[in-house]
């Protein structure tokens, strides 16, 4: 297991990407528990790009329901139709926003997030779960960060 992530902060994102994956993938090799994986991915995020909140909500009960985070208090269930994570959920498919405010009925768990991207697992035709990651910057997500978390997400399906 890996003890420290290294991500040269003066890479551009998409070598922080290349950089930061096979940490990640090092990282939980071996480890069999779903949350303890995913709590290492989290942080692993929020650590190599200084996001302001990463996290996961799981299918559960009926709706989204928030699991391991870093950063501020968040909101602890989303009905599947409200807001960016139950947009994605619903579509089965990632959700780019480049400004918050002008996503219909976006659910602002915290007024400092401007901007955010959210990606489903998908396994077996089910929606598993949704990264959903926020950025205190406008614009801060693109196809690049699109592209990287989906990969990310390909080997979370993997764990179930």
């Amino acid at each position: 297991m890996a003890e420290s992530l290294i991500v040269d902060q003066s890479l551009s994102k998409e070598e922080k990407y290349k950089t930061l994956l096979p940490q990640i993938e090092a990282l939980v090799t071996g480890e069999t528990d779903l949350i303890a994986n995913i709590s290492n991915l989290v942080a692993a995020l929020k650590q190599g790009f200084g996001f302001f909140w990463v996290g996961i909500y799981f299918n559960k009960e009926g709706q989204l329901v928030l699991g391991p985070f870093q950063g501020p208090i968040a909101c602890t269930r989303i009905p599947y139709h409200k807001g960016v994570c139950g947009a994605a959920y619903t579509r089965k498919e990632t959700i780019l926003v480049p400004d918050v405010e002008q996503f219909p009925g976006h659910i602002a768990c915290a007024s400092e997030s401007k901007s955010e991207i959210v990606v489903p697992v998908i396994k077996d035709g089910e929606v598993k779960l949704v990264l959903d990651v926020d950025s205190d910057q406008l614009n801060d997500f693109d196809e690049t960060d699109q592209k990287y978390l989906e990969q990310l997400m390909t080997l979370v399906a993997s764990w179930y």
